[in-house]
């Protein structure tokens, strides 16, 4: 049970980057006036940085149950957790708890500490 909620927690985390990214590209610099062009560039590409980084995360967490180092386990458990629980506080304050990102990037922390 405890692999099965860090694969989900895994697969949650993929879904919930690819829905970023989407998102980051049709709703928020499909409207955004950044000046100069090249800041623009700079600004979506650390956005898209952390959709590679989120997927990075969620494949590590698919992978962790595979792998037969209990130290390995446990520090991909905690760094996720940390990455996901801030990303999720973040979201929170950022958009005052109005954006479903946060529940989302929350439900990954608790199958991934539940799984550890």
């Amino acid at each position: 049970m405890r692999d099965l909620l860090l694969q989900c927690a895994g697969v949650l985390t993929i879904v919930v980057a690819i829905i970023h990214g989407i998102l980051g590209e049709t709703k928020v610099f499909a409207r955004a006036t950044i000046e100069p062009e090249r800041l623009r560039t700079l600004i979506r590409l650390v956005w898209q940085a952390s959709t590679v980084a989120w997927i990075g995360g969620g494949v590590l967490l698919i992978a962790t149950p595979w792998m037969d180092s209990a130290p390995a386990r446990h520090w991909i458990v905690i760094t996720m957790a940390c990455v996901f629980g801030f990303s999720a506080l973040a979201n929170a304050w950022a958009t005052r708890g109005r954006h479903f990102g946060w529940m989302a990037l929350s439900a990954v922390v608790v199958m991934a500490v539940a799984g550890y």
